[in-house]
């Protein structure tokens, strides 16, 4: 059998391939960079008061924290704490983040007040999460008691007061809508 003769591979060309360890520093460099302008441009947004929310609870988007007191119908943000926010933990509700309990903070509309009448049967109460574990509606039907407030989500699935209950009032934080990716919902 005849034996094949192959060509002799092409010298690699360096000018238009430059892998050196100059070229390997620099682009180290440049993207330790942009690492660290990506950091402090969170960082200052962050502090500015502006916040993402990726959830389907409200319009997906960034929403700054604007300050006063906030009024029935506005959107609020605050830390959920105590045995719900293990929860949400547990079950992948909240993502970490800056909460005293290491959960992001919630985005949701103030749907009551201290004396305001509580129907948890006007909203849908899903009996199963989407993963098909139970859900237990932690309202009844009463009156929003002194310093708490009633928060919900229009979507029918949102973790809000329906299951936790009346958060402190004196937690809420009023948020504005700055940019939505899809102002109709979902």
């Amino acid at each position: 059998m005849p034996q094949r003769r192959f060509p002799p591979p092409l010298p690699l060309n360096r000018k238009r391939f430059p892998v050196n360890s100059i070229s390997l520093r620099r682009l180290a460099r440049r993207t330790l960079f942009a690492v660290i302008w990506l950091a402090l441009a969170l960082a200052l947004a962050f502090s500015a008061g502006l916040r993402f929310n990726p959830t389907p609870s409200l319009p997906k988007g960034i929403y700054r924290i604007v300050s006063g007191a906030p009024e029935k119908n506005e959107l609020v943000s605050f830390c959920l704490e105590g045995e719900f926010a293990e929860l949400a933990l547990e079950r992948g509700y909240l993502e970490p983040g800056s909460c005293p309990s290491g959960l992001r903070p919630l985005l949701k509309r103030l749907a009551g007040l201290p004396g305001d009448s509580v129907d948890p049967y006007s909203h849908p109460i899903c009996a199963v999460d989407s993963h098909g574990r139970s859900m237990t509606p932690a309202l009844v039907p009463g009156v929003v008691p002194p310093g708490m407030a009633l928060v919900l989500a229009d979507h029918p699935g949102s973790f809000d007061s329906r299951y936790f209950g009346f958060v402190p009032l004196d937690s809420l934080q009023r948020v504005k809508p700055v940019f939505l990716f899809n102002p109709k919902g979902n």
